[in-house]
């Protein structure tokens, strides 16, 4: 396997998705949501999942995804990703200037039903009718609650690689295994991706993984383990699900990095230069970001 580790910067959507104007925490207006992703770019980060293209009135962080892909559509030093629920979605970022894109579907009937209102029956028609669509552009898979459901409990390995067969036979270029709410163990992940792994190559597998709990990046290491090299990350360690109750921020690039590192692997992310852009993005927030990292630099 590799030693360059890719990892795909998703604060910019995941890690803002579930934010509101309210006492807990600011939305992040459009200009700097553009700013950011200009910063994130300046540090090296190769891929950013840069919006979402879903309902705004469900997810009012996500407005003014559009003007954030047509702002970069010229741009060719950095892949972005459009994250999308259906072919409206997708015609709506196909339309922005997005070239790559993500779907998300999951591997519970419960959340599926709570994020997107469809069954997986109906999500997963609405990813043919996205891969009919796209051409040859890329395209990810996420599947959600690989590690267990707020609303249908434990979920079963064989369960994670029975749904990832099925994106995959559908045309998913990528299966994203995600722990939506935080609740992963390293023993957890080393048993998911070991079996998923049995029919589907490590090389298009990813992991997302969650913080909720502070095992991320125990559970990142244990992916390193079982052969993972692509993983989500989001700067700072903000984020969250705003359909999964209890989901806190996202694995913190930071720390992502500084895992990689101390194992031994490579990355193109210069380290301080993404640490003093998510510090300028505590200023717009005016919060402090959870990232490990952060704190030692600020002691």
């Amino acid at each position: 396997m590799t030693d360059r580790i890719r990892i795909v910067e998703v604060g910019p959507r995941d890690g803002l998705q579930s934010r509101s104007d309210s006492p807990s925490g600011k939305m992040l207006p459009l200009e700097s949501r553009i700013e950011w992703i200009e910063k994130l770019i300046g540090s090296g980060v190769e891929e950013i999942e840069a919006g979402a293209f879903v309902r705004e009135d469900r997810v009012p962080a996500m407005a003014g995804s559009a003007e954030v892909f047509e702002h970069f559509r010229d741009r060719h030093d950095v892949r972005l990703w459009a994250l999308i629920p259906n072919l409206k979605g997708w015609q709506l970022a196909d339309a922005a200037g997005a070239s790559n894109f993500a779907f998300f579907t999951s591997v519970s009937e419960g959340f599926s039903l709570h994020n997107t209102g469809h069954s997986l029956q109906q999500s997963r028609q609405a990813f043919d009718e996205i891969v009919a669509a796209r051409g040859s552009a890329p395209l990810r898979g996420y599947l959600s609650c690989c590690f267990g459901c707020p609303y249908d409990g434990e979920i079963e390995a064989r369960q994670v690689l029975e749904a990832a067969l099925q994106l995959h036979g559908a045309g998913a270029d990528e299966i994203v295994i995600s722990d939506t709410t935080g609740i992963a163990t390293a023993d957890g992940v080393t048993r998911v991706v070991e079996t998923v792994a049995e029919e589907i190559p490590l090389e298009i597998l990813s992991l997302h993984l969650h913080d909720t709990h502070g095992s991320a990046v125990d559970c990142a290491r244990a992916g390193l383990e079982t052969g993972i090299r692509s993983f989500d990350g989001s700067a700072g360690g903000l984020g969250g699900c705003p359909f999964a109750p209890g989901a806190m921020g996202n694995i913190a690039t930071e720390d992502l990095l500084l895992l990689m590192h101390q194992q031994g692997y490579s990355t193109p992310i210069d380290g301080a230069a993404l640490m003093q852009s998510s510090l300028w993005l505590e200023g717009e927030l005016g919060e402090t970001l959870p990232a490990r990292a952060l704190g030692d630099l600020r002691n």
